[in-house]
């Protein structure tokens, strides 16, 4: 591993763009899939919701923690004891565009585990919802790559596509 310069340390703006967009729509696709499989069984009280919400939650630290430590694997520079500790703590920190991708599917699981809005369902607004966040996501990063309005729009409804397939998937098994 070639180290790099201190004055190219941080990460650069298309690497955090990368990050962001890679985190939404694995969180995307992650909620759509745990939505689908948590609410296979037709489980719709209130509990249930609260319980699919902290699964929801569960699952995207878990998955942002395996991931996070496969880049750390993966990566393993010559940084001992306290370099090392601080390269792997910013590596997990990394993460959190998967963990934010999920949260508004808990917030909308939650609301109905609380009351907010009735339990059963919840998941066709959930699954509506992380469709319209994948497309948003492809939309916004081709514009951001310079792609012209066309082209951002098949790349949005492709990304969106991704969602969609989650959640016929679900019909079908249902």
């Amino acid at each position: 591993m070639v180290a790099r310069p201190a004055s190219l340390s941080g990460p650069s703006p298309q690497d955090t763009r990368s990050a962001m967009l890679f985190g939404g729509v694995y969180g995307s696709v992650l909620a759509c899939a745990m939505v689908a499989a948590l609410t296979q069984y037709g489980h719709a009280s209130r509990a249930s919701r609260r319980y699919d919400a902290l699964w929801l939650v569960v699952t995207a630290l878990a998955s942002a923690l395996a991931h996070g430590y496969a880049h750390i694997i993966a990566e393993r520079g010559p940084d001992r004891g306290w370099a090392a500790l601080r390269s792997v703590l910013r590596t997990l920190l990394d993460e959190w565009p998967l963990v934010a991708a999920v949260l508004p599917t808990v917030f909308i699981l939650a609301g109905a585990g609380w009351g907010w809005w009735p339990p059963n369902g919840v998941e066709y607004p959930a699954f509506i919802l992380n469709v319209t966040l994948l497309f948003t996501l492809g939309l916004v990063t081709a514009r951001w790559s310079g792609r012209g309005w066309g082209s951002a729009l098949l790349i949005g409804a492709a990304d969106a596509t991704l969602g969609l397939v989650v959640v016929v998937a679900n019909a079908v098994i249902k």
